[in-house]
């Protein structure tokens, strides 16, 4: 289970003002915290970047492979900032992300094929809804996956994320649990070993105390684990979380088990 860093977001304002000035420090010490905390990628959100966006995608990419050659996911809905981060990228890069929205089909999809990178494609209805059942998420999926067949983009580049729901959704749990079952049977279901991945942060949304955000993520992060998750993306800097997902990882290690 790879571990991919969430921490940077155009919502969190040290990032927006750093990116509106085209200052690249503050997203420099970021970027080393979070390679120093262990993450194994990193995911940059930019969000839709509606003005300029090519040039501050191009910003990002180039000030983060300053401090780091690590995988780099990069998460815009802009498919002009997203092309322009493609190009600027001159190591391992994943789209994050497309879903069956017909928008994201028509113009997210193809950069992967044109530029021969790794897509994660959403199990969300066209409506962008999240779908409650196992049934519905493994319907989705096929549907998913034949618009990904008509790409003509090969299957070892798809990364499929089911969405986990926030907890206090009125089906989040249940939605939560159905999750679990999908990422273990995907693979049957395509034909192929596809990978997973899953955002932890997105559980605990909302209105809940702190301390028991974390909480949910960390006794959450090992039935995902458990469950053959490939990728899980969280905040690297949440020092707790990241000792529970390395164990998960020495756990789920097929060599004789080492704390080193």
């Amino acid at each position: 289970m790879i571990i991919v860093s969430d921490n940077l977001q155009i919502t969190n304002p040290m990032i927006q003002s750093a990116v509106d000035q085209m200052d690249p420090e503050p997203i420099r010490r970021l970027g080393n915290l979070c390679v120093t905390a262990g993450a194994e990628a990193i995911d940059i959100n930019s969000g839709p970047l509606t003005r300029d966006p090519e040039n501050k995608m191009a910003f990002l990419v180039k000030t983060v492979q300053s401090v780091t050659d690590l995988p780099l996911f990069l998460d815009t809905t802009n498919p002009k900032a997203l092309e322009a981060g493609l190009i600027e990228s001159h190591g391992p890069t994943i789209i994050n992300g497309f879903s069956l929205e017909p928008n994201k089909l028509e113009y997210i999809l193809p950069l992967a094929k044109k530029y021969q990178t790794d897509i994660i494609g959403y199990l969300l209805y066209p409506n962008s809804q999240v779908p409650v059942d196992e049934t519905d998420c493994m319907n989705i999926a096929l549907d998913l996956y034949l618009e990904f067949q008509k790409a003509e983009i090969d299957d070892a580049r798809l990364i499929i994320d089911p969405v986990i729901a926030p907890i206090i959704w009125e089906d989040g749990n249940r939605h939560n649990r159905a999750i679990i079952s999908v990422i273990n049977n995907l693979p049957n279901l395509l034909g192929f070993p596809v990978r997973t991945i899953a955002g932890l942060s997105n559980l605990s949304s909302g209105n809940i105390p702190l301390k028991k955000k974390r909480l949910l993520e960390r006794s959450f992060l090992p039935m995902l684990a458990a469950s053959g998750l490939s990728l899980v993306l969280l905040n690297v800097l949440h020092a707790e979380t990241m000792m529970v997902a390395g164990a998960c990882q020495s756990l789920l290690n097929p060599e004789v088990f080492s704390w080193a």
